[in-house]
């Protein structure tokens, strides 16, 4: 049976910043964070980037992921993922060719194909100095940047450096079935992002496993599937915790992007209806309870989509809960393979 077959696990995080904390907490708790799910075993720690959202403060997300890298010794740290479309190929090759020279065996680089920011977020798109063209161009993208990495590290004449003397796995990441059809296109790795579109998870995933094509890369599919998790002793306290990124996706759909609130026991919060409508309609995948609720979400996940890898979100107001989340997480390790 699938759910029964040992995967590692993994985090992805957007180094969130809570109500009243400033960036550099943030980060601070992301450094934290990462070096606690290292000693629980898990295998990589990823950040998002996003723009435009003072929840998140992994914008520049290559500097983090170099920070964090320094701090950690056997985590493999990487990007959950850097948008290609607001990106130059070359210079992702650059930065990421020099994380890697830095921190060797131990860099991932995700591409993704949105632009990190809210929807109908033009201002920011603007400021970015995305082109018309740019989600158009990510298949011919992928594939130059792919090119630096490659035995002479350079593409039309252009070296990367460092470039071909390095090691950067390559991995595609989704929320479609675009991106899946890419990533089997290509004979790379996927990650696709179920707590972003839950509802194209089964699509997204049958067209990665049928129209896989083996490649220098990677000989098989290699799937990793994304869910957003909290942990607690119990399904109430689990489902208290939920509450500050139930608020905070709220506020951000709507248009008024914030920090991350403290939880709420107030009926009132979720009452509206196109709120509940909004939060059924994103969350259906969440995982949210106690040691035994985690573990039969988790166990579903896995079985229904065979996945290789699970990486784990997971927003949490209190950063001794978060870490307790992680290690409740960690605790329920029949499904899971220690890093290696």
């Amino acid at each position: 049976m699938a759910g029964d077959r040992s995967i590692p696990i993994s985090v992805l995080d957007w180094a969130p910043v809570r109500a009243g904390e400033t960036p550099r907490e943030a980060l601070q708790q992301a450094v934290d964070l990462a070096r606690h799910v290292e000693t629980l075993g898990f295998k990589r720690f990823w950040l998002a980037e996003h723009h435009g959202a003072a929840i998140v403060a992994s914008a520049a997300t290559s500097v983090v992921i170099g920070h964090i890298a320094g701090q950690t010794s056997t985590l493999r740290v990487g990007s959950g993922g850097i948008m290609l479309p607001n990106h130059p190929p070359l210079m992702v090759a650059e930065q990421f060719g020099t994380l890697a020279a830095l921190y060797p065996g131990r860099i991932d680089l995700g591409l993704g194909r949105a632009s990190g920011t809210a929807p109908g977020d033009e201002a920011t798109l603007r400021a970015l100095r995305q082109r018309p063209d740019a989600r158009d161009r990510f298949p011919a993208d992928v594939r130059e940047l792919q090119s630096y990495f490659g035995e002479a590290g350079s593409a039309q004449g252009v070296r990367a450096a460092p470039g071909a003397d390095v090691d950067v796995p390559v991995w595609l990441l989704g929320s479609s079935g675009f991106s899946a059809g890419e990533a089997a296109a290509l004979g790379l790795p996927f990650a696709f992002a179920a707590h972003i579109a839950p509802a194209a998870l089964d699509a997204a995933v049958r067209i990665y496993r049928s129209g896989f094509r083996p490649s220098a890369a990677l000989a098989r599919p290699h799937l990793m599937v994304s869910a957003l998790i909290v942990a607690a002793e119990t399904d109430r306290a689990a489902r208290r915790l939920m509450t500050s990124i139930q608020q905070a996706a709220i506020a951000l759909l709507r248009g008024r992007p914030s920090w991350l609130p403290p939880p709420t026991d107030d009926p009132m919060a979720f009452a509206d209806p196109d709120d509940q409508a909004l939060l059924q309609r994103m969350m259906p995948y969440a995982i949210v309870g106690s040691r035994e609720t985690v573990r039969d979400g988790i166990e579903a996940l896995i079985a229904r989509t065979d996945a290789d890898e699970l990486a784990i979100l997971s927003f949490v107001h209190d950063q001794e809960a978060r870490r307790r989340s992680f290690d409740i997480v960690a605790g329920v390790r029949a499904w899971a393979a220690p890093a290696g």
